[in-house]
């Protein structure tokens, strides 16, 4: 990461997360095996998204301080997933790290980082559909 001490900093901190935030939820909403799981109002997600991020990549707490331990697993349990939705998600934001203009070793480093939790997540069988 250079001179850079986390993720959040090297891709240029929260007008960065902000941007691939918005480049990658207009994907999820195209895709037929995550649109289903989320709102027609995306908003919210978003915001929540951008403050887990910021967080997640080593910014300012945003998401703790809001709403508390992220507990991502458990707030995941209620929605069926899968390892196809798991790897349609990651498709999601390897298309929107692409499209913010980051340099590739940045875009590989972030989806490595996002990978595990992606596949931790994962609560019901290969192909199973809810």
């Amino acid at each position: 990461m250079n001179a850079y001490n986390n993720i959040y900093d090297a891709i240029g901190g929260a007008p960065a997360v902000r941007r691939l935030v918005e480049a990658f939820y207009p994907r999820v909403q195209a895709h037929p095996l995550l649109s289903p799981l989320f709102p027609e109002d995306i908003t919210p997600v978003m915001e929540k998204q951008y403050m887990f991020l910021t967080q997640f990549f080593g910014g300012p707490s945003l998401y703790s301080d809001r709403h508390g331990h992220p507990m991502m697993r458990a707030r995941h349990l209620p929605f069926p997933i899968t390892k196809e939705r798991a790897d349609a998600w990651l498709g999601c934001m390897r298309g929107a790290l692409a499209e913010s203009g980051l340099p590739e070793e940045l875009q590989t480093l972030v989806l490595e980082r996002l990978s595990g939790p992606a596949y931790h997540f994962i609560n019901t069988g290969d192909g199973e559909e809810a």
